[in-house]
């Protein structure tokens, strides 16, 4: 049997958009309080009954949140375009190399807005 999980992790961060015109809002610098879910897919193990613990999932993550948490995503090398997407992408190839069934990368910038990325 397969299955899929999913666990939701939070950072805070600031950036701007370089590559929109001047006028437009997210040129200037803003924050936002991202939440990110990471999805994995794989087959239950019988004994245990689950894909995979979800303290491995946030063992995983730490590096990560430790990278962009409280900070200016702009000047992290590979965000210098922090757009949802790229940051989605940017987040799935760190943590894919600690977490290989990672299926998905979702960036929630605000409660309505977000973006996926699925290799």
């Amino acid at each position: 049997m397969n299955a899929e999980l999913c666990k939701t992790f939070r950072f805070e961060a600031a950036h701007r958009l370089p590559m929109v015109p001047p006028e437009h809002k997210c040129s200037r610098l803003h924050g936002h309080g991202y939440a990110i879910d990471l999805v994995i897919a794989g087959p239950v193990d019988e004994h245990s009954g689950w894909v995979v613990d979800f303290a491995e999932l946030r063992e995983a993550w730490l590096p990560v949140f430790d990278a962009l948490d409280h900070r200016y995503l702009n000047e992290i090398e590979g965000l210098e375009n922090p757009t949802s997407e790229n940051l989605a992408r940017w987040i799935f190839e760190r943590v894919n190399a600690r977490l290989p069934l990672l299926r998905e990368v979702v960036v929630h910038e605000t409660t309505s807005s977000w973006a996926r990325y699925r290799p």
